[in-house]
């Protein structure tokens, strides 16, 4: 695989608490709002410029990604984001309570998206992908990196370790309690040549954000008659983090109206799963599913399929075994009739990360009439996917932590 150093815009170690910011996807325009509120410094001014708009204002307006470009600008002219003075790889180490996860951050090439060497397990969005790609013109530079893994490597693993054992260039503590380090690294060729051993990268976090980088590459390269494919545009930022260090949460579902009786509902369920009432979300392992009704949780369990093995498909098919597929192909589309879940209103999706007391929340308010409680699946089963070509259900992954915004961007242009 192919991996560059770049010239980062990046902010001050004093600055970086508050510049860094959580991803733009994984807040509302409200919650952005709240989170920047009377912090002039805050990144999300960047990312969710919607934010100093009027009310109601749509985010996918020309005066959005003019904000944004204007804050891009005033940030670098008040010297909130700074230029690094040469090229260089970065380490970015995260640590939520006792997980840690140590990860390299990079310039990943365009090409190895579209050649498939950077594989893919879910489908974009047109809307969200034509909104990252104004997003990442508009300011000419990736704001956001993509999140990326790999299997892990010994000698890879050997040189973050001894980086990991200098002084870091900047440590914040975010407001979730989540830890972030980043160490600057000067000489990287090593890196480079180790990671060119690496048979393929695997998007985690960023599809959008990754699709974003490869159309504004490809139209940069069209505007321009003296690409030579050395240009900054042909590279994109990610984060590359092994495998093994990967903490992947549920992605649990909330569907607003049953359209039926609750005892008809139950009913239609008997024949395809068992069902067991217990006092609370129980989905203890594959082939578990969490489900709430109001004042009730129950679990549902299944038969493995013959030719299934351990919760990873024996068989050429790794989709079907993934409990987000049962859910959708037993219960979903036959029983409540959504069959597209990218795009039917009834369904909402719910980040692990905010618990399964947010799904009875949502239920025992009437915001939903039944929630799903999810088994999270496995780094394995992700990479099983995307080498077979397949596609997951929407909303099957939910990677914790988070990787901050603003604390390393990649320019597309040459010109400082």
């Amino acid at each position: 695989m192919q991996i560059k150093p770049f010239r980062a815009l990046r902010p001050t170690p004093e600055n970086a608490e508050r510049v860094a910011s959580v991803p733009y996807d994984v807040v509302t325009t409200e919650e952005a709002s709240r989170l920047a509120e009377d912090n002039p410094m805050s990144f999300l001014r960047i990312i969710r410029p919607e934010i100093e708009l009027p009310a109601q204002t749509d985010p996918y307006t020309n005066p959005v990604y003019e904000r944004a470009a204007d804050n891009f600008q005033r940030f670098q002219d008040e010297g909130l984001l700074i230029r690094e003075p040469a090229p260089c790889l970065y380490l970015y180490r995260q640590q939520m309570g006792n997980h840690v996860q140590c990860g390299v951050v990079a310039c990943c090439s365009i090409d190895d998206v579209e050649n498939g060497l950077i594989k893919k397990h879910e489908r974009t969005r047109h809307d969200k992908e034509e909104d990252r790609t104004r997003h990442v013109r508009c300011l000419n530079a990736n704001a956001g990196p993509v999140f990326l893994t790999y299997r892990q490597n010994l000698q890879i693993n050997t040189m973050v370790q001894e980086i990991e054992q200098e002084e870091p260039l900047l440590s914040i503590s975010a407001e979730d309690g989540v830890t972030h380090e980043l160490w600057a690294i000067d000489q990287s060729k090593d890196l480079v040549d180790a990671f060119a051993d690496i048979p393929a990268f695997y998007v985690a976090d960023g599809h959008h954000r990754s699709a974003a980088a490869v159309n504004a590459g490809k139209d940069l390269r069209a505007q321009n008659p003296n690409h030579t494919g050395q240009e900054e545009y042909n590279w994109f930022l990610c984060v590359l983090f092994p495998a093994d260090q990967l903490q992947v949460l549920p992605y649990n579902r909330c569907v607003r109206e049953l359209g039926m009786p609750r005892e008809n509902f139950l009913h239609a369920l008997h024949n395809r799963f068992t069902i067991t009432e217990c006092e609370q979300a129980d989905p203890i392992g594959p082939r578990h599913i969490g489900m709430y009704l109001p004042g009730q949780w129950y679990t549902l369990t299944w038969e493995e399929e013959r030719g299934h093995e351990s919760g990873r498909a024996a068989n050429s098919d790794a989709v079907a075994n993934l409990d987000v597929s049962v859910l959708q192909e037993r219960l979903l589309t036959p029983i409540l009739d959504i069959k597209d879940p990218r795009s039917d209103k009834r369904i909402e999706f719910v980040g692990g990360i905010r618990g399964h007391e947010e799904l009875v929340a949502r239920v025992d308010s009437g915001r939903a009439e039944v929630a799903f409680a999810m088994h999270p699946v496995t780094v394995d089963q992700v990479m099983d996917v995307a080498d077979q070509g397949r596609i997951m259900p929407p909303k099957s992954t939910w990677f914790e932590p988070k990787l901050r915004s603003g604390l390393v961007i990649h320019t597309l242009s040459d010109e400082f």
